[in-house]
């Protein structure tokens, strides 16, 4: 029973993504931005919350274009290490839609997220006023139903990770959070936030609240000056958390629960963010301050430097402890070995090649057989997805394969990954955009790198028959230069033809009758290689589909 009142539950909260009338406030609020934050606490008022009572959640309010989430649930398992009930909010979901909303560290339970959806939704209802829109929007939505779960539910404190950039985020009704974080900055979302770092780094720092102390990792000097700007007109003390080894003293390098060197400064920012945390709410157990020379710390600097701690024993095994699925995750299955980063900037896919590359390209040959290496890719929004797939030539895949974020092609029994906003004709498209960018990238790359001068394998779209569900390869129109890219309708497919069986979780691919140079070659030497290394990157959607498929426990 509880299994169909939350597929009803998420089958109807799916229409939120798609709500004309709230498209038609969109419309209007676009030129005022300040609007979509009155909209917003209109809705938490008639939801039966004040902004008034978010106060009593113990809010850390983090933002930033990279690590935010890594930033956020290393802070959330530390203070749990600490014996606190933790509330954490973050976006998007891999697999479920209750892995935003979570109770010390764990999802909340379906009927949990049943119960509250209902009370918000109904209340939302009961309130609807014809002249706006009834009903907020997918994330404001969201947003609201977890400040309710977390205020009955009693957390101790609630790690809450902004949606898109800060000033004008839904959560930014915040008021009055105990400290802030800003982690890496970079160039995303820029048709919403601005095309500069500085622009960007403007609206980040719109989290900044009077008297509210908050902390930032090294950034690009011109960003930097901005926060620091953005902070003082707010009254706010912003502080540079120091590199992670400053908290290592001689004979203590921190062990991080996340891989991948870029996680060492998110790890620094959580520390900085869970002892203010502590200390302003008169916890114990604080870490002794070191000894900082004085002065030393605003020396030359932009923004003073935060002191330094020794982390304690909760703080030390609270960073061990941490889990983040879908960010440099590694799933070893047998000969096949999947690689999960859901990088979909320029600066985090470099840090995902950099952690990839240290993590598999690095390791010896097996002595038995070839190893073949494969890229699956894909990206969303208005991302620059050639600048992405440059960045990924240096890993020297040996296959590329392109398909959309949907785990199936029909996606009506799968409502937590349904996505109202594109459509698969769209998705297919933008796959065959990127095939078609990284065969560019290969013709120009050809003549400069020793590995790319054998010719190329074939490339091909591979897509469902109208009237049968099997394979049929369309070939592409002819080029130059063929590249080693495939597109499929689905990631079932996709995943299926690379594993070519050989991973337990995934079915072997169906027959289909069709041959492909690209298919049936990359066929045959997927089914003979000793080791099978697949980087799943671009998007976090659609490393939450491939953990679907790769891992079926994560959907009950």
């Amino acid at each position: 029973m509880i299994k169909d009142v939350y597929k009803d539950t998420i089958r109807t909260l799916n229409t939120l993504q798609t709500n004309a009338s709230y498209l038609e406030q969109v419309k209007r609020e676009r030129g005022d931005p300040q609007a979509q934050l009155e909209a917003m606490r209109g809705f938490l008022e008639r939801s039966g919350l004040k902004v008034e009572d978010l106060d009593r959640l113990n809010i850390i309010h983090v933002t930033g274009t990279k690590g935010k989430g890594s930033v956020c649930a290393f802070t959330e398992c530390i203070l749990r290490s600490y014996g606190l009930k933790t509330g954490f909010y973050s976006s998007p979901h891999l697999v479920q839609v209750r892995e935003r909303i979570r109770i010390n560290g764990q999802p909340i339970s379906k009927d949990l997220f049943s119960k509250y959806f209902w009370l918000v939704y109904n209340r939302l209802e009961e309130t609807k006023d014809p002249a706006c829109a009834s009903m907020p929007a997918y994330f404001r939505f969201l947003t609201i139903m977890a400040f309710h779960v977390f205020l009955q539910e009693k957390v101790d404190l609630a790690v809450v990770e902004v949606g898109i950039g800060g000033a004008y985020d839904c959560t930014n009704i915040i008021r009055a959070p105990v400290v802030c974080g800003v982690s890496s900055l970079g160039i995303d979302h820029t048709s919403i936030l601005g095309d500069t770092m500085e622009k960007i780094a403007w609206q980040k720092g719109g989290i900044f609240k009077p008297g509210v102390p908050a902390f930032t990792v090294a950034q690009p000097e011109g960003p930097l000056e901005v926060l620091r700007d953005r902070a003082q007109e707010r009254e706010c003390p912003l502080y540079l958390c120091p590199e992670l080894d400053a908290f290592e003293g001689d004979n203590q390098a921190l062990e991080l629960g996340l891989a991948g060197a870029h996680q060492r400064s998110n790890a620094a920012l959580a520390l900085q963010l869970a002892r203010t945390w502590l200390q302003l709410r008169g916890c114990r157990g604080l870490g002794e301050l070191k000894e900082v020379p004085s002065g030393t710390e605003l020396v030359g600097r932009l923004v003073p430097l935060a002191p330094t701690f020794r982390p304690t024993d909760a703080m030390i095994q609270g960073l061990r402890d941490t889990e983040w699925l879908g960010r440099t995750q590694v799933l070893p299955r047998g000969p096949v070995t999947w690689y999960l980063d859901g990088a979909h900037t320029t600066s985090s896919i470099q840090a995902c090649v950099r952690w990839f590359r240290q993590a598999a390209l690095n390791q010896d040959k097996p002595h038995d057989g070839s190893e073949v290496r494969v890229l699956l890719f894909n990206a969303t929004g208005d991302r620059d997805t050639a600048a992405l797939l440059k960045l990924l030539l240096p890993c020297h895949f040996d296959y590329a394969v392109f398909c959309p974020n949907f785990t199936e092609v029909s996606m009506a029994s799968n409502a937590d990954q349904q996505n109202f906003n594109v459509t698969l004709e769209t998705a297919l498209t933008r796959c065959l955009e990127n095939q078609q960018k990284w065969t560019r990238l290969l013709e120009e790359k050809a003549g400069q790198d020793p590995w790319l001068s054998a010719p190329l394998r074939a490339g091909g779209l591979l897509q469902p028959p109208p009237a049968r569900g099997t394979l049929l390869l369309v070939p592409p129109a002819p080029r130059p230069l063929n590249s080693p890219a495939l597109v499929f309708p689905c990631l079932a497919q996709a995943l299926r033809w690379v594993a070519q069986g050989r991973d337990p979780h995934l079915a072997a691919p169906a027959a289909t009758g069709a041959h492909h140079p690209a298919a049936s070659s990359g066929a045959v030497l997927l089914q003979e290689a000793a080791a099978i290394r697949v980087l799943v990157t671009g998007s976090l959607h659609l490393v939450g589909g491939v953990l679907r498929l790769l891992d079926p426990a994560l959907s009950q």
